[in-house]
């Protein structure tokens, strides 16, 4: 699908396939198991932003790595089913894979095989003319990601990355923590020093703001000048938390949308809180994107 001509959003990076396999129980015993039909779905922390933007109805353009393989192909087929404006170099590698333990809570385990060269380097074709049309840009952690974020912030465009499970100290995600100005991260390597983490961001780096995700313990947002403050998340019956494969890629992208649209921190919050519990609710990874209508009313 060709680039539209001028883009509200545009994700670098973050582009795999996830197959997806739902477990009696976490953590699995070593044993034999008998499990539902094993799954297979496009995925991957920029696929999940994209396309959780573009059903918000931002004008998004999404550009990636892949291989030369059956797994390339079931992800371009799946964007041109979907409309999705979408570039993509090859690297001999091949498509970027993770296998994903889900527990009947929903929970999941997952083990992500980051197969593409840590020191990948593409043609900044790829990503140079997108950075020109786009208000703002998503740029997932990644070797070759990096010079795209560097002529992002060089270019003044606005900037955002998610470090995913980031324990504070990293120094390959660096340039990323470093660099953006919204910075999205999970708690889950970072124990009590959140805010610790967070103001270091906050103070040395470009960050307006940091969001630490809790899964269903809600979001931990840090801005200058105020302290910390924890935003729950929505009260759900059990037997609504159905996958969580993907919540997070949903909270960034209502967050953005929130953002682009003007509101204050704890608005983004919000958005981002609901968009987030829309996706526990569906197996699978990256198969359900609340809509705008849908956003509006459940934040107004």
């Amino acid at each position: 699908m060709a680039e539209p001509a001028g883009l509200d959003v545009f994700v670098v990076g973050g582009v795999g396939v996830d197959i997806i396999v739902r477990v009696p129980e976490l953590p699995l015993p070593i044993s034999d198991f008998k499990v539902p039909p094993i799954r297979s779905y496009v995925a991957h922390t920029g696929n999940g932003v994209a396309l959780g933007c573009r059903a918000l109805g931002l004008r998004t353009h999404l550009a990636a790595v892949l291989g030369d393989d059956p797994e390339a192909d079931f992800v371009l087929a799946h964007y041109a089913r979907h409309g999705l404006s979408f570039a993509h170099a090859t690297d001999r590698a091949g498509t970027p894979r993770s296998v994903n333990l889900v527990g009947p809570d929903g929970e999941r385990l997952s083990l992500h095989d980051s197969r593409l060269p840590k020191d990948l380097v593409v043609d900044p074709d790829l990503y140079r003319p997108a950075l020109a049309r786009t208000r703002h840009a998503h740029v997932s952690i990644g070797g070759w990601s990096r010079a795209a974020l560097a002529e992002a912030v060089e270019a003044g465009v606005s900037t955002s990355t998610d470090l995913h499970g980031w324990d504070g100290k990293d120094p390959g995600r660096a340039d990323f923590a470093y660099g953006a100005e919204l910075v999205f991260t999970s708690t889950n390597r970072l124990g009590d020093r959140v805010e610790e983490a967070a103001r270091d961001l906050l103070a040395r780096g470009r960050a307006k703001i940091v969001v630490a995700m809790a899964g269903g313990r809600g979001s931990y947002l840090v801005v200058p000048d105020r302290p910390l403050w924890h935003v729950p998340a929505l009260a759900m019956r059990a037997d609504e938390v159905v996958d969580t494969n993907g919540a997070g890629d949903s909270y960034v992208s209502g967050f953005l949308y929130a953002y682009l649209a003007g509101r204050d921190w704890a608005g983004c919050a919000a958005a981002g809180t609901h968009a987030g519990a829309h996706a526990v609710r569906t197996a699978g990874t990256h198969t359900s994107f609340i809509t705008a209508e849908e956003l509006d009313r459940a934040v107004s």
